[in-house]
């Protein structure tokens, strides 16, 4: 079989169950190399969560991987000098694959890897990001960061690209569409489903303990509280909406935390909750009748948790900054203009006493998840191997 070799920072869950895809289905050869070594135990710092945790489900079982050590002095995935590798290209010359997938060029190691292998290998390129933050205009910042962009790119021969925004940012950097392999973001939909029930039935016994009535009409965020995401523009646009039998549902910790609670203090119709686990998150959606990802950006490149949302069967409001909102929500939610309180109440006040609207849309959400897969991932890498 042909041999892959995958560079990556650390084990996470939307890509851990790919990788064991790959290797069951056993069309090519793989290994992963995690460069950010110090991760092995499974512990890891999130400086937006504030916290240092662990993944409740298995993130290493079904494949091959090895831990690079990391010799960085500062290591971590926030910073180009947080992973840093003396032997990742000799370990991977050991495995001598035929083609190298690598997630992300920002840190020093991932980018020595693009250029040693460079006309070497067949190096596949995967990455996010999108032109939606990208300033109007023109300026010397701009134009400096697009040339250093084309030439990075310019290492790589296929992009695994995930969705529009990021084929178009791919292609205003230098690669042409043959250059292009479709592979959607996705996550292990199979697990939020809920065939029989029981899903539903433990999140409504959940509600009960927070206190929320199942005839509240509760509106869901599920992530990190830090800028970006925009909470505060949720919480506002809920105020406007007076009804006493709607909620909002926040769940998540971050650096926004005691300013959003303060904001929120007023306004009993508004809870609060913790960072949930993986094993949580089926249930946690469920605790909402609509999910919402007001983000305002810079850097939000897909989310996600639409995905987990739809496949929980939730109708979806997101902000066109959503690197995802072209692709996932169409006829399953409604796409507000990024920071526009007006549009995101309305877009809320759509959904409220529209139990038609909600089932319709909920509907719509599952079934159009189901062409978001780790298959289609896993095909895509195939047909360039």
């Amino acid at each position: 079989m042909k041999k892959l070799a995958i560079i990556t920072s650390h084990p996470i869950q939307y890509n851990a169950p790919l990788f064991r895809l790959l290797t069951e289905r056993k069309k090519i050869e793989v290994k992963v190399f995690y460069s950010w070594g110090q991760t092995k135990e499974g512990l890891v710092y999130d400086p937006d969560f504030r916290k240092e945790f662990q993944w409740d489900i298995p993130l290493l079982d079904g494949y091959e991987a090895e831990f690079i050590e990391n010799t960085s002095a500062k290591p971590g995935a926030g910073s180009f000098y947080g992973i840093s590798n003396k032997n990742l290209i000799e370990r991977i010359n050991t495995f001598n694959p035929d083609s190298i997938l690598v997630y992300g060029w920002s840190f020093k190691s991932h980018l020595q890897v693009l250029r040693y292998f460079k006309n070497k290998k067949t190096i596949l390129f995967r990455g996010d990001s999108t032109l939606l933050d990208e300033p109007s205009g023109v300026s010397l910042k701009k134009m400096a960061r697009r040339i250093f962009l084309k030439w990075v790119y310019s290492h790589i021969d296929v992009a695994l690209f995930t969705g529009e925004a990021n084929r178009q940012y791919f292609l205003k950097h230098g690669l042409v569409k043959s250059q292009l392999q479709y592979a959607p973001h996705a996550v292990e939909n199979e697990r939020f489903f809920d065939a029989d029930g029981s899903k539903e039935r433990k999140a409504n016994e959940w509600r009960k303990e927070l206190n929320i009535s199942n005839s509240s009409f509760v509106f869901l965020y599920a992530g990190k509280l830090e800028p970006k995401k925009n909470i505060s523009l949720l919480i506002e646009a809920f105020k406007v909406i007076p009804d006493p039998d709607i909620r909002l549902l926040l769940i998540g910790n971050g650096v926004l935390e005691q300013e959003l609670k303060q904001m929120a203090a007023n306004d009993k119709r508004i809870h609060f909750l913790d960072f949930q686990n993986q094993k949580n998150m089926p249930f946690v959606y469920r605790l909402g009748n609509v999910f919402v990802l007001p983000s305002k950006g810079p850097g939000e490149t897909w989310g996600l948790s639409v995905n987990e949302a739809m496949a929980s069967s939730k109708p979806i409001i997101v902000s066109n900054k959503c690197g995802c909102a072209t692709d996932l929500v169409t006829n399953n939610g409604f796409i507000f203009k990024s920071e526009s309180k007006e549009e995101l109440t309305n877009a809320m006040r759509s959904f409220f006493n529209n139990e038609e609207l909600v089932n319709e849309m909920s509907k719509a959400s599952k079934n159009n998840i189901t062409e978001f897969t780790f298959q289609k991932i896993a095909e895509g890498i195939e047909a360039v191997v």
